[in-house]
C-alpha cells in the first residue's frame, strides 16, 4: 500500500496540477489506512462546563498564538450561549494563550497538525465525550473565517431543527452539493444517528487538504443526506445568487470601488449562466455580508485565491457592520501580509 502511494505521488508529479491533487488525495487516503491517527498532545479541561450546547473550535497558528479576532470569536461563541472546547492543531501554545483559553473554554487540546480540521474535531469529540445524552446542539468550527461580524445568537436563532437536521452558514456546489464546513451545527436528531456516529469514527489523519475536502467536507454532507438527514444552510447558495442584479451606475458611483463591483456582478451572472458553481464565501463575499452574514474567508482577504475583482471593498462595509471587528482583521492582516496589501 505504501508503494502504491508512492507511485500516485510521482504519477502526480509528472502530470502536473490539476492531477496532482487528485493522485495527492488518492495517496493521502492509502497512507491513512496504515497510519494510526496522532493523539492529542496535550488535554486540560477549562474553568466552564460542558453544557447541552456546544462549540467544537478548531485552531492553528504556526507560532501557538491566539490572535486576537480569534479570542473574539470565542467570546463570541460563548455569549452565544455556547460552552467551547478548544482544539489547536498548532503542536503547541503560548503560556498566555493556554491560560486564557482555560478560563472560557470546557476543554484545551493541544494536537499535532495532521488530519487537518476534520481531525481536530474528532478528537474533540473524543476527548469531551460528546455528543452527550443532554448534548442538543453541536457546532463544528474553525478559525478559516474573520468574525463574527455580527452577534451570533440571533443567526444560532434562526436554525430550526424541525425544519432540517444540519445547518451551515453557506453551502457550495462545487464537486457535489455541500455544506461548507467552517462552521456546521447539529441538531439532537442528527448528533443520535447512527450515520453521525460512524463518520466521525471514520475520520483518518489524512495529509492532504483535497482528500480532506472530498471525504469529509463534501463527504459529511453527502453521508448524511444518503442515511436520509436534512442538510439545510442559512444563507442558500441558490437564493443568494438569485438577488444579485447589475445596477445602473450614476456620476455619483463614478468611482473604481464601484466598477470593480459591477465587474464582479457580471462575473458572478455570467458563471451562473453556463452553470459553473463556484465559492459562495469568495465570489460572493459582498452579497452575503450586506444580507446579515456575520464572517468574512480569511483566505479571501490574505490572498484572493479566486481572483475576486471587488474585495478591495471590505473594509468599508466591514467598518459599517463593526468597526472594532473590522479594526481586528485589520490588525491580523497587518502582522501577517507580506509584499501584499488587504
Amino acid at each position: 500500500m505504501l508503494r502504491t502511494a508512492y507511485r500516485l505521488t510521482k504519477l502526480a508529479i509528472a502530470h502536473g496540477r490539476p492531477y496532482a491533487h487528485r493522485a495527492a488525495a488518492d495517496a493521502a487516503c492509502l497512507l491513512a489506512r496504515v497510519e494510526p491517527p496522532k493523539r492529542p498532545l496535550s488535554t486540560t479541561r477549562g474553568e466552564v462546563p460542558v453544557g447541552p450546547r456546544v462549540a467544537i473550535f478548531c485552531h492553528f497558528n504556526p507560532h501557538g498564538r491566539l490572535q486576537e479576532h480569534v479570542r473574539r470569536y470565542i467570546v463570541s461563541l460563548g455569549e452565544a450561549g455556547l460552552s467551547v472546547v478548544f482544539v489547536t492543531n498548532s503542536g503547541r501554545l503560548d503560556p498566555d494563550a493556554a491560560a486564557w483559553l482555560r478560563a472560557r473554554c470546557s476543554w484545551v487540546i493541544i494536537r499535532p497538525n495532521s488530519g487537518l480540521d476534520f481531525a481536530a474535531w474528532r478528537d474533540g469529540m473524543a476527548v469531551a465525550g460528546l455528543p452527550a445524552a443532554e448534548t442538543e446542539l453541536l457546532v463544528v468550527a474553525n478559525d478559516s473565517v474573520y468574525g463574527p461580524l455580527r452577534p451570533l445568537g440571533p443567526v444560532l436563532a434562526r436554525m430550526d431543527f424541525g425544519v432540517a437536521d444540519v445547518w451551515g452558514m453557506t453551502d457550495s456546489w462545487q464537486t457535489r452539493f455541500h455544506l461548507q464546513s467552517y462552521f456546521v451545527a447539529f441538531g439532537p436528531l442528527a448528533l443520535r444517528h447512527p450515520a453521525f456516529t460512524a463518520f466521525w469514527n471514520g475520520v483518518r489523519d489524512f495529509r492532504s487538504k483535497h482528500a480532506v475536502i472530498r471525504n469529509y467536507e463534501i463527504g459529511l454532507t453527502q453521508t448524511l443526506i444518503d442515511a436520509g438527514l436534512s442538510c439545510e444552510a442559512l444563507w442558500p447558495y441558490v437564493d443568494t445568487l438569485a438577488g444579485l442584479h447589475p445596477t445602473e451606475q450614476s456620476e455619483d458611483d463614478a468611482t473604481p470601488s464601484h466598477e470593480m463591483h459591477q465587474i464582479a456582478v457580471q462575473r458572478i451572472l455570467g458563471a451562473a449562466v453556463r452553470r459553473v458553481p463556484f465559492n459562495p464565501t469568495a465570489e460572493l463575499w459582498r452579497p452575503l455580508l450586506t444580507g446579515g452574514f456575520p464572517f468574512l474567508k480569511r483566505e479571501l482577504l490574505r490572498t484572493n485565491p479566486a481572483g475576486v475583482p471587488d474585495v478591495a471593498a471590505w473594509l468599508d462595509l466591514a467598518r459599517a457592520v463593526c468597526p472594532d471587528s473590522a479594526a481586528a482583521i485589520l490588525r491580523d492582516l497587518r502582522d501577517s501580509l507580506r509584499s501584499s496589501a488587504p
